[in-house]
């Protein structure tokens, strides 16, 4: 059974369309990244999915169970929090799980000492909250949902507003969470974030989803462009945009990149060295997830150094 399942997700505030008919599918296991700018619609999908805000169109279910419908019961073995996790500023770290245990019953507080460890904040658990750091008041975060003891953790920007080593901090615990099975779902707006993290994406863009499935997959569809640094680059740019089978031909700060299969990858170098050319260097390469991410939102607009008008010829 998947962890979560939305269908048609859509949330209006007046004349605004905050959550586009959204689909998502995280499937039990996946650490999931659901990746988009600040006010693409990210936090209210996870409210809507938690059943803390009602869609105007759409289902969502966790573990094939509706908020909606089932309630509290609809929660059981997921956790985590949207937006910034609160905390009563005057107690103690270690009090404010006791009191998130009394709220979930059962044997969450027995997990306590287990999940200061788990997040690092075991020599801190009797100081209070309001002398804690913007990253320890997250891992707090962390430390309470671990006490529901679940399968599905949702985290919403967790690594907003840390500094470089509490980012580093926090991606360490997600992956160690990762690598004893829980299934995670990670909002974030940080490309890099999600590229380290997780192991399938949905982009999302003004409150559409525009891609969802394997980051791997995403990535080597980008595969068949080369980079291409010669002895005389302004003279081979005239030799490449005249071949077969060269396309989306860009001369960068760095050299010229371009794509084509093998067969005209190995026409052209010997083109070039009949020319005189020497190839300094000739390596595939394939997009990195943040340029892959302002293709698939902004069309890749940006414009590169340089760009010289490519032919396509049959061969």
């Amino acid at each position: 059974m998947n962890a979560v399942e939305a269908r048609g997700l859509v949330k209006r505030y007046g004349h605004i369309t905050a959550v586009d008919h959204v689909d998502l599918t995280v499937r039990a296991g996946d650490v999931y990244g659901y990746l988009g700018p600040n006010g693409a619609g990210k936090t209210t999908s996870l409210r809507m999915l938690l059943g803390l805000i009602r869609p105007d169109e759409g289902t969502a279910t966790l573990f094939g169970r509706d908020p909606l419908l089932e309630g509290a019961r609809a929660l059981d073995g997921v956790a985590g929090f949207v937006e910034a996790p609160r905390f009563y500023p005057y107690l103690t770290g270690r009090k404010n799980l006791e009191l998130v245990a009394a709220l979930d019953g059962g044997d969450a507080k027995e997990r306590i000492d287990d999940a200061l460890e788990t997040v690092d904040l075991t020599t801190r658990q009797h100081d209070k909250v309001k002398g804690y750091s913007h990253g320890m008041r997250q891992r707090l975060g962390i430390a309470g949902a671990l006490l529901r003891d679940p399968r599905l953790l949702l985290l919403d920007e967790p690594t907003t507003g840390l500094d470089p080593a509490g980012m580093r901090d926090m991606r360490a615990l997600v992956h160690r969470l990762a690598s004893e099975g829980m299934t995670v779902l990670l909002s974030s707006h940080l490309m890099s974030e999600v590229e380290e993290l997780c192991d399938r994406v949905a982009i999302v863009s003004r409150g559409r989803v525009i891609h969802e499935g394997s980051l791997a997959d995403l990535i080597k569809s980008t595969s068949g462009r080369y980079e291409l640094r010669t002895t005389d680059d302004d003279a081979a740019l005239a030799h490449i945009a005249r071949a077969n089978g060269i396309d989306e031909l860009q001369a960068t700060s760095h050299g010229i990149t371009f794509a084509a299969d093998e067969r005209a990858v190995a026409a052209l170098s010997l083109t070039l060295a009949d020319a005189g050319i020497g190839l300094l260097a000739l390596v595939p390469r394939t997009a990195t997830l943040e340029e892959l991410f302002f293709r698939l939102t902004e069309g890749d607009q940006r414009p590169p150094l340089r760009v010289v008008e490519s032919t396509r010829r049959a061969a």
